[in-house]
């Protein structure tokens, strides 16, 4: 295959994703989700929109900072404030893009911009001069392409590649549009305009009707030769196309598609597993390519065929996507090499302090659990990865609790050495630590979500907490706690999320 049949990715979780409620991440779980994405081998990563708050123009510039092997993007509106924002963040990237974007539709410019069709393609040229003083890889996107008028869409790309845009992304905005239409769309396109043969055709399919990933595959049958996808299809409203998704399609059905990806299929579900657990936001058994069902076979006669022969029910390998079918791999004899070496077979590569931690971590929980699986050493590795500076440790905690008396809870936390221990009773055990856990910080937390699931299988299966805090402004924290006892672990995730809102509130 040439160069003409790649397929870029074009990773937008961090900034489209990131949008959607109960989806924000703080500064280290972005970067640790950029690192994930950069070994993965995304050909893109938008890190955000570096003008809409100093807390992402410092994550844009961070990801610019640190990743190496791909091209980092900040989003900028079609305005000088917003491109000189947007330049400023990504300048350190070894591949910087400025991706700016102008509405196109007759609805967009009449009730959003108020501005005429003339007013919108002066500006679209203009700022992409701008924009190309700075950066010579610069995307356009042509906002709500989808209910454009083809006539002025076709004029309004014809300026913008001749002021240098390199990139043409045609968005589905509001996901409205078909799969039929959509591959016409983009065919249409590329027959009115043929300077597009000299830049990245890009489609951007948000999923309101269902439709995302499948309106991004025809896009790539129609021509377009970037997808526009973020991990687990997070995204606002309903969602994007989901990177997992497409990218299995392609490799599933690449002889249908003709088109090849970059990306490492393998790592798809560690990348998915670990936004899981950065957000706290887990994705449903059903969900194809990453949920838990995704390779489980009940019915008799599925199992039976699967057998006899994987190909039967199974159209991928549970390899193909990143799935370790190990069982007890280490115990409590083993030694620190050999834990690292499992690390490394996982896909983990950890500096000497984050081993010593997880080791120690591990240690602790071979004591208490009679197998530890690969699970539960990845729960523990994810959560040595993804810190934030600890305001409030927990010391210890009593719990009184039975059906005949109301649950009582004592918990002592520290902060900067000094400790201090609380008493709060409540309607369970977990409500009366949470509410004790208030009363220690001398302030009253949201509490948004709550949820507590089994890593591994077993009586002592590793318990892992998951806790949603709202703050005042109306942002989520995620955190999250791990532990044999579902108490221990409830307490952890609750401080965890208390610690990255001291951290997020102290940063800003």
């Amino acid at each position: 295959m040439t160069d003409k049949n790649r397929v870029f990715i074009f990773d937008t979780t961090l900034r489209d994703g990131e949008q959607s409620p109960g989806m924000s991440m703080n500064l280290k779980e972005k970067i640790e989700m950029a690192k994930q994405l950069e070994r993965m081998g995304v050909d893109v990563i938008e890190a955000g929109f570096a003008i809409s708050s100093p807390g992402d123009f410092q994550s844009v510039q961070a990801i610019a900072d640190t990743v190496k092997n791909c091209t980092v993007a900040s989003l900028a509106r079609a305005s000088e404030e917003d491109i000189d924002t947007a330049w400023s963040a990504v300048k350190g990237s070894a591949a910087p893009q400025i991706h700016l974007f102008l509405a196109t539709s007759e609805l967009h410019m009449k009730y959003k911009l108020k501005m005429t069709k003339k007013e919108v393609f002066d500006t679209a040229v203009a700022m992409t001069k701008r924009a190309k003083k700075y950066c010579s890889d610069i995307q356009f996107s042509a906002e709500d392409a989808t209910r454009s008028d083809m006539d002025f869409l076709e004029k309004v790309i014809r300026g913008v590649v001749k002021a240098g845009a390199t990139t043409i992304n045609l968005p589905d905005t509001v996901g409205y549009t078909t799969p039929e239409e959509h591959k016409a769309f983009f065919e249409e396109i590329r027959r009115r305009v043929p300077e597009l043969e000299d830049v990245i055709l890009s489609c951007h399919c948000h999923n309101d009707l269902g439709l995302g990933v499948a309106n991004s595959l025809a896009a790539v049958r129609g021509g377009a030769r970037q997808v526009e996808c973020t991990v687990n299809g997070i995204g606002e409203r309903a969602g994007n196309a989901a990177m997992e998704e497409i990218l299995m399609a392609l490799y599933v059905r690449k002889n249908f598609y003709e088109v090849w990806a970059n990306a490492d299929t393998t790592e798809i579900l560690r990348s998915s597993s670990l936004l899981s657990r950065i957000t706290g936001v887990k994705v449903q058994p059903n969900k194809a390519i990453v949920g838990e069902n995704a390779f489980a076979h009940e019915a008799g006669i599925h199992q039976h065929g699967v057998l006899a022969k994987a190909e039967t029910y199974e159209i991928m390998t549970p390899a193909s996507v990143g799935l370790k079918e190990s069982n007890l791999v280490l115990g409590k004899h083993s030694g620190k090499h050999a834990f690292r070496d499992r690390l490394t077979t996982l896909g983990y590569t950890l500096s000497d302090e984050e081993l010593s931690e997880a080791f120690k971590k591990f240690k602790d929980l071979a004591d208490r659990k009679k197998s530890v699986y690969d699970k539960d050493i990845e729960a523990i590795v994810a959560k040595e990865t993804v810190q934030v500076p600890k305001t409030y440790t927990l010391d210890r905690f009593v719990i009184n609790s039975g059906n005949t008396i109301t649950s009582t809870a004592t918990v002592a936390v520290s902060r900067e050495g000094k400790q201090t221990e609380k008493v709060a009773r409540g309607s369970g055990p977990i409500d009366a630590a949470f509410k004790a856990i208030d009363k220690a910080c001398g302030r009253k937390f949201d509490l948004d979500d709550y949820q507590i699931d089994a890593v591994s299988e077993g009586e002592d299966a590793l318990g892992d907490a998951r806790v949603v805090l709202r703050s005042d402004s109306g942002r989520t924290y995620s955190g999250r706690g791990l532990s044999t006892d579902v108490i221990e672990a409830s307490i952890k995730a609750y401080i965890n999320a208390i610690n990255k809102m001291y951290y997020e509130e102290k940063e800003n």
